[in-house]
């Protein structure tokens, strides 16, 4: 029998069989008949050898273009059997696949995050620009420029946190503030100033009621005709706009931390 006809009989025979296979397993079983190692086009294939070089070429074309065609087949009909499949199992589940999807949850605002952004735009309201400035500072930024001299117990080590001494004898600290952002805009910019400072600030002190880190907000106002009164007014109107109380009782007590 010659190629032509041998392959006609095996594609009528495999392509009726895979476009009517029932479920997958049936679809696997056929697909190893027809094309694994010991399937009929291997046998098909085989055969070449026996053949003359031009019967050869001209069978081995006609097995070939019979092996992508069965190929083609089988994948259609996998895709087919799977589509039906998943629609199979979905109705099992009782699974309305026309239901609106859930959103997927991206995470919420950290607490303190909140709160700050909170406490920047009630002060972003009243006028005041927010400055920021590195956690990473120079000794006299944080102590020197501050009043702070260097016999202060603020500036001992086991108040601050120092990074190594550097050639120059300078020794970089963690910030024990926020107050170094009021050095960084004074000395940068010309006043009148209006200025709130959030930001993380860090001290060796770790107990129940402190953290090494913690997150500080201040404020500064450079200005003719500046009286404590515009103090206590913007304090007044902060707490009361961040509780949401417009009677919020308030005391104001003078108080020196050394």
């Amino acid at each position: 029998m010659e190629a032509k006809q041998l392959s006609d009989q095996v594609r009528v025979e495999f392509l009726n069989a895979i476009e009517t296979a029932s479920d997958l397993a049936a679809l696997e079983q056929l697909r190893i008949s027809v094309l694994g190692k010991k399937g009929r086009l291997s046998g098909l294939m085989r055969t070449l050898g026996s053949l003359e070089p031009k019967q050869r070429q001209a069978a081995g074309m006609v097995f070939n273009l019979l092996k992508t065609e069965l190929t083609e087949a089988i994948k259609v009909r996998l895709v087919a059997l799977e589509s039906e499949q998943l629609l199979a199992d979905l109705s099992e589940q009782g699974m309305d696949v026309t239901a609106p999807a859930r959103p997927e949850q991206v995470g919420t605002v950290h607490p303190v995050s909140q709160v700050l952004d909170e406490l920047t735009e009630i002060f972003a309201d009243m006028g005041f620009v927010v400055a920021e400035g590195p956690d990473i500072e120079t000794e006299f930024n944080n102590f020197t420029a501050l009043n702070i001299p260097p016999e202060h117990p603020a500036r001992q080590m086991h108040d601050t946190f120092y990074f190594r001494e550097k050639k120059d004898g300078a020794r970089p600290v963690l910030r024990t503030h926020t107050s170094p952002v009021q050095i960084r805009t004074m000395t940068s910019e010309s006043p009148p100033h209006r200025i709130v400072i959030p930001g993380r600030t860090y001290r060796h002190d770790y107990d129940i009621t402190h953290t090494p880190m913690f997150h500080q907000l201040e404020g500064l106002v450079i200005d003719r005709d500046i009286h404590m009164g515009h103090l206590k007014g913007c304090l007044i109107d902060f707490a009361r706009l961040f509780f949401e109380v417009e009677d919020l009782p308030l005391r104001f007590r003078p108080s020196y931390f050394p």
